[in-house]
């Protein structure tokens, strides 16, 4: 696979996306990053030897979503009228949504700077956030006289709730890390130079797990919010007797009885 804006290395069952155009903070925008998180998406989950993603940016910004420079000299994403605008909208930006949720390992968002309009939504499409003492998160669309485009507003709402939500996107504020920690946006904050060992250390940790039933419970996890009950139990055991026929899992079980002779 050939990323054109992006790094990508798997160590140890972990896969580390690395947005490297730092020259415009790793917009998502007049750049090949949707592309590319459409391409590891895909790889990702078509490898069993991935058992969690990481996904950071290079230099001093995680991601300032779109190209500002774009959108006052209306070219690129942003050229055209609104039919055109509209659809571009629909092939681009928006099909990093549903693929980013579809990913079937963990995947954690290692935010080392801002994460703005857009790049703030793609954080909120990862299972956990973890943050620089520099990050910066803010939904400041409304600032810019639009609306999130890239269904910023389903997420957020579900992450932080309805009212958290709305006080963020209809002012545009930035938070810091620490306010984003309280709210519930990230888990942890780390130091600067802490970041990513504390990522991939939780990545690591994630990726030893038993693979199938990772994935399996991924679903789980994704699914549930929008279940009624009596189906998602129906959906989980009809998972939980593909667990019981993997090797790992007869592994496992055999690992932790002979553990409990000893």
């Amino acid at each position: 696979m050939t990323l054109v804006d992006s790094h990508l290395s798997l160590e140890h069952g972990v896969a580390v996306m690395t947005f490297a155009r730092h020259d415009v903070r790793n917009a998502l925008t007049g750049t090949a990053l949707v592309e590319d998180l459409l391409a590891v998406a895909e790889w990702v989950n078509g490898c069993d030897s991935v058992g969690a993603l990481v996904i950071t940016g290079e230099g001093s910004a995680f991601s300032a979503g779109g190209n500002v420079q774009d959108m006052a000299q209306r070219k690129g994403d942003f050229a055209g009228d609104a039919a055109e605008v509209s659809a571009r909208y629909r092939r681009g930006i928006q099909r990093m949504t549903p693929a980013v949720l579809g990913i079937e390992v963990p995947v954690i968002a290692a935010v080392n700077g801002p994460a703005i309009g857009a790049g703030f939504d793609l954080a909120n499409m990862c299972d956990i956030r973890l943050a620089s003492d520099q990050a910066r998160f803010g939904e400041t669309f409304l600032s810019l006289g639009l609306i999130p485009g890239d269904g910023g507003a389903w997420l957020l709402q579900r992450l932080i709730g309805y009212q958290r939500a709305c006080e963020l996107t209809f002012s545009g504020r930035i938070v810091s890390a620490q306010e984003a920690l309280a709210l519930g946006i990230v888990l942890e904050v780390c130091a600067e130079e802490d970041l990513m060992t504390r990522a991939l250390e939780m990545a690591r940790q994630m990726a030893s797990q038993p693979r199938q039933a990772t994935r399996l419970t991924k679903r789980l996890m994704r699914r549930a919010p929008e279940m009624r009950l009596d189906d998602f139990l129906d959906l989980c055991a009809s998972f939980q007797g593909q667990c019981h026929q993997d090797p790992e899992h007869h592994a496992a079980v055999a690992a932790l009885l002979t553990r409990m002779k000893r």
